[in-house]
């Protein structure tokens, strides 16, 4: 058998040479072991306590991956089950909103009518109650859209003046029945943004204002900066403290009531502006300071140049002998069309089908909703349009769907969600008959 370092044929001493030299390295190696082992502790001793250790370091690594892969499981298991909750509610929406919006236009409607002063103090009070209904409701659709991750952005160019002009009239009487005085500073600018969307964001807003301001006035104005255009909701109410800056986005946080009066929203309303703007891709800005009053901006990018400018609003807008057909296949929703729209002076048809619908003569409008059984507001709108080609239209649903409303503004419809409020509905009216 050959040696290594030992050549074949070399002779009995030169053996035992080597054999004497690999016991001075076996010693040597003893030797380090012994001196780097704990004083009064053997060698194989502190071996056998490192294997004890190495033993017990596996088995906690293999109860902690157990473990880990237990909470992984359950957390996709809770994840699962908040999106199928998000998804449900985002889904029946329609259904839930369906008798939301008759009871609102019932409402707008006998307001608009002669009645005592006593009546119309209740039919207000039962508009503020289906309003906190409403706001609610929208907002547990719209966190719960956000969670599903089904609200995407339809973008376009618009006046902004579309989106605040309604939000001004709305929040004017809401800020007047508080005592509060409110300032609207118009603009003429074009902005690109998701109409709909934006409109939530500044609604809450403005009724963030409105609830935490207990004297003085609310404003609703723009301000141009070279990135874009500022939207500005300011109030003179108690601020906000810059430790608390932060907090008050996050999810169910609600600053104290100041008004004497049950807060019913629920703590959600700034947490939505936050994950709208986000989604959005627009800057958000607070400046505030306590017994100060605060000042919430939000920066949209210009767009290009708007064709027309946004009808005027008010009473004396020429509606008056419009004939509107109206399809909807909720009978109690027809019946609230009907009596809003006779009250500005229309002439309204109703149908909960398109087969049902009286038309011995050419409407100057068609109000469809987009649900309706086995059919869709899209395609009654096109048969009816197959023979009444430039028939405006005016798309309502309850669902905020990108898609759909891209499709309906490729065919020139007005778009509106549900619960439809009158002031918008007029306003898209207006914009269709002047067109």
């Amino acid at each position: 058998m050959d040696l290594p370092g030992v050549e074949p044929g070399q002779s009995q001493a030169a053996l035992a040479e080597e054999n004497a030299r690999l016991r001075r390295i076996c010693a040597a190696l003893i030797e380090r072991v012994e001196s780097s082992a704990q004083p009064g502790t053997a060698p194989y001793a502190a071996f056998e306590h490192t294997v004890v250790l190495a033993e017990q370091v596996r088995e906690r690594t293999e109860t902690l991956r157990h473990t880990l892969e237990a909470l992984r499981e359950a957390k996709a298991e809770a994840e699962a089950a908040n999106l199928s909750k998000s998804k449900f509610l985002a889904a029946v929406s329609h259904d839930l909103l369906q008798p939301l919006n008759a009871a609102r236009l019932f409402s707008s409607a006998l307001e608009s009518q002669n009645l005592g002063e006593e009546p119309r103090r209740l039919v207000r009070h039962i508009g503020r109650s289906l309003q906190d209904v409403e706001t609610l409701l929208g907002t547990l659709v719209d966190i719960s859209r956000l969670d599903a991750g089904v609200l995407t952005p339809d973008r376009g160019s618009f006046a902004v003046g579309e989106l605040l002009d309604v939000l001004a009239e709305e929040h004017r009487q809401l800020a007047a029945a508080e005592g509060l005085d409110f300032h609207y500073v118009p603009s003429r600018a074009v902005i690109d943004s998701d109409l709909t969307l934006l409109a939530r964001v500044v609604r809450n807003l403005l009724g963030n204002a409105i609830r935490y301001t207990t004297s003085g006035r609310v404003l609703l104005g723009c301000r141009r900066r070279p990135e874009g255009l500022e939207i500005w909701v300011v109030d003179s109410g108690s601020g906000i403290a810059e430790d608390q800056q932060r907090t008050i986005f996050e999810e169910f946080r609600r600053g104290p009531a100041e008004r004497g009066r049950l807060d019913r929203g629920l703590g959600l309303g700034l947490a939505i502006v936050e994950r709208i703007a986000g989604l959005l891709d627009h800057p958000l800005g607070l400046v505030s300071r306590p017994g100060r009053g605060s000042r919430f901006s939000i920066r949209i990018p210009y767009g290009r140049a708007y064709p027309a400018a946004p009808p005027e609003v008010g009473a004396e807008a020429p509606l008056r002998g419009l004939t509107a057909w109206v399809i909807d296949n909720d009978p109690e929703i027809c019946i609230g069309m009907r009596a809003l729209l006779e009250g500005w002076g229309c002439d309204a048809v109703t149908a909960t089908g398109v087969d049902d619908l009286e038309r011995d003569e050419r409407a100057d409008l068609l109000i469809v909703d987009y649900h309706l059984g086995e059919t869709d507001g899209l395609a009654v709108a096109a048969q009816l349009r197959r023979e009444w080609p430039e028939l405006p239209v005016i798309l309502i649903t309850a669902y905020h769907d990108a898609e759909l409303k891209a499709a309906a503004r490729a065919r020139g419809y007005g778009y509106l969600l549900k619960p439809v409020k009158p002031l918008r509905l007029k306003m898209a009216m207006l914009g269709l008959r002047r067109r």
